[in-house]
């Protein structure tokens, strides 16, 4: 007779591993199944760091999600022992009407979040790192900061343990069936069923049966450290606050948004990156290339030696990971539509859903207990997705 959970986590980066600890902490019997180490940097859950901000941009629906998740945050840090989020502050940057200003200015407007608007001289006296053209504005919101996503991933799977969850890995799920009685799957060649089973598995979202029905592409991405021309002190935490830049183009072209991050301790530069970089958006997982060429971090240099000079040194490290995505770029974030309440998808994090992390297991976890959330995710349902059949 296969083994049975209460629920199994297929998928242990950012989301399945907050699941599965938000789960395991309710009592249930938890399975969680990943196909690579703990903490891996195959996915989208690495890189160092994480952006982790209020005033969003993308949309203001996501900003009572994130009013919750920063008092997780500050909950799972504590039961971790570790400061898993940094709060040095968050700068968005770029013309007026850009989607960065305009969109960072309406979200705080609207949920009336504290904020400063900076001009380029106002900028240049606080933070003297940045260059902000005449006619520009700088967005500063005290708060935000960076989280720490192997350290958050590696702290969520202890804690899952530690509260009761069986947790494999180098384990891969090779077919998930809805049958009368639950859930059947085989991983690593054995059969497994549970009541429900929640689908975390990022960039692999499409190698379910049934989950290609939902629009998921993905995006390459990469990250540079750049070993900055002054001391890497000028780029301390306490000194230097994480950014995203709007950057204007030619119509047609690309958006080119940079972003970047304070000096971490132990690396031998600091992190900047283009937000979609545009090169390869629509990749295979299992295929990708993970080494990177002397122009995907040329376009970053160019835009550091106009925008943080200081910040324009030799390119020292790079890493890739990928975006999996929707059309809207909005998540998949609710119970699979044609599932009887049995499967929740946790997929189509898009680029920006790392500082969701600890919001995400409390959700996943009400749906499977509860089959509802009293968190608004109404506009992240599957249903606007779903294939009928």
């Amino acid at each position: 007779m296969s083994e049975r959970y209460d629920v199994i986590v297929a998928g242990l980066g950012g989301m399945g591993s907050s699941a599965a600890y938000a789960l395991a902490r309710r009592g249930r019997r938890v399975l969680g199944i990943e196909q690579f180490t703990p903490a891996h940097a195959l996915g989208s859950s690495h890189g160092a760091t994480r952006v982790v901000r209020k005033a969003y941009f993308e949309k203001p629906d996501y900003v009572p999600l994130l009013v919750w998740s920063y008092q997780l945050w500050d909950e799972l840090s504590a039961a971790a022992g570790s400061q898993l989020f940094t709060r040095c502050g968050a700068l968005m940057m770029g013309p007026p009407d850009s989607e960065v200003v305009a969109g960072t200015l309406a979200s705080a407007r609207h949920w009336s979040l504290p904020h400063e608007v900076l001009d380029p001289a106002a900028l240049r006296a606080r933070y003297p790192q940045f260059e902000l053209p005449a006619g520009q504005l700088a967005v500063f919101e005290a708060d935000a900061g960076f989280a720490l996503p192997e350290a958050t991933v590696a702290a969520n799977l202890e804690l899952a343990a530690a509260a009761g969850a069986e947790l494999r890995f180098s384990t891969v799920v090779e077919q998930l069936e809805l049958g009368p009685d639950g859930v059947h799957l085989v991983a690593g060649g054995e059969e497994l069923q549970a009541d429900r089973v929640v689908i975390a598995t990022g960039a692999w979202a499409g190698r379910l049966g049934g989950l290609d029905d939902f629009p998921i592409t993905v995006q390459r991405q990469t990250v540079h450290w750049f070993r900055p021309l002054t001391s890497v002190a000028d780029y301390a935490p306490e000194k230097f606050p994480v950014y995203m830049w709007s950057h204007p183009v030619a119509p047609g072209e690309p958006r080119m948004e940079l972003y970047g991050f304070p000096y971490q301790p132990g690396d031998d530069g600091v992190k900047a990156a283009l937000y979609h970089d545009w090169l390869e958006t629509d990749v295979d997982p299992d295929t990708l290339r993970r080494t990177v060429s002397e122009p995907e971090y040329r376009t970053v240099r160019q835009l550091l030696a106009r925008s943080l000079p200081g910040l324009a040194g030799d390119c020292v490290a790079s890493s890739v990971c990928m975006y999996p995505g929707t059309p809207d770029d909005d998540f998949l974030l609710g119970i699979h539509p044609d599932s009887a309440g049995r499967v929740v998808l946790a997929m189509g994090f898009s680029g920006h859903g790392f500082k969701f992390v600890p919001v995400v297991g409390e959700i996943v976890a009400d749906l499977v207990v509860d089959g509802t959330t009293r968190h608004d995710i109404g506009f992240l349902s599957p249903e606007r997705y779903a294939v009928r059949r």
